[in-house]
């Protein structure tokens, strides 16, 4: 896909790309080999016409009464999004968070290979998470550009999340994914995607209170607040 190209589709298509490709991983492992834009709606709860309108930023997918070829849209997104090929990444931040990231198989499955551990805790370097020694933080640069990596992963204390950035960014990475709290500055010639589960949460929760009624001590803590 050109850069051109790229500039002029919306964010939004490019965020529910994933989405599309998590349903047709699991469509194909379970055998389908076709699908239609009702029944991936009805599975991602994306409208099937906004998935028609996304798919067509990228050219020509289905056939109409047929559906969509499940292996080769699956091919497709994974080219369009650059999951057609293997990407290592740099993970700094080797605690109970760092460990549960190094061993996900899902990461390897769509082509990400961790392919470095950093820490600072001296009781830590040197010990295996996964299959992979940890190293000293003060090893990142050199290895991050032995290795080509490109993308980093920041699984540290708040505290220290912006230290590990700029190691990231001094070592030459593109992509920063941050698993913190902590608001981290990048250049702009470094792209910064932050991945706080608890504002995920947060974001879920909304829509849970939107549903459930507040009980009287959630309206008092409100009011408190005030």
């Amino acid at each position: 896909m050109s850069d051109s190209l790229h500039d002029r589709i919306p964010e939004g298509v490019i965020e529910r790309l994933p989405l599309y490709l998590g349903v047709l991983v699991q469509l194909r492992h379970d055998g389908e080999s076709t699908v239609s834009s009702a029944r991936l709606g009805e599975i991602t709860s994306v409208n099937p016409a906004q998935i028609r309108r996304d798919l067509t930023h990228f050219g020509s997918f289905g056939k109409r009464g047929v559906g969509y070829d499940v292996s080769g849209l699956l091919d497709q997104i994974q080219r369009i999004l650059g999951a057609d090929h293997t990407h290592r990444l740099a993970l700094v931040g080797a605690g109970n968070l760092g460990s549960a990231i190094a061993g996900y198989d899902g990461l390897r499955h769509h082509g990400f290979i961790i392919s470095a551990v950093f820490d600072t805790d001296p009781n830590k370097v040197g010990r295996r998470i996964s299959d992979l020694v940890i190293r000293p933080v003060g090893d990142l640069e050199r290895i991050v550009s032995d290795q080509g990596i490109s993308i980093g992963v920041i699984a540290v204390p708040s505290a220290a999340a912006q230290e590990a950035a700029d190691r990231l960014v001094h070592a030459g990475v593109r992509i920063i994914l941050n698993y913190t709290t902590a608001i981290v500055r990048v250049p702009d010639t470094v792209t910064l995607h932050n991945t706080d589960p608890v504002h995920e949460l947060l974001h879920t929760l909304y829509y849970l209170s939107k549903t459930e009624p507040r009980s009287s001590s959630a309206q008092l803590a409100v009011a408190s607040m005030r």
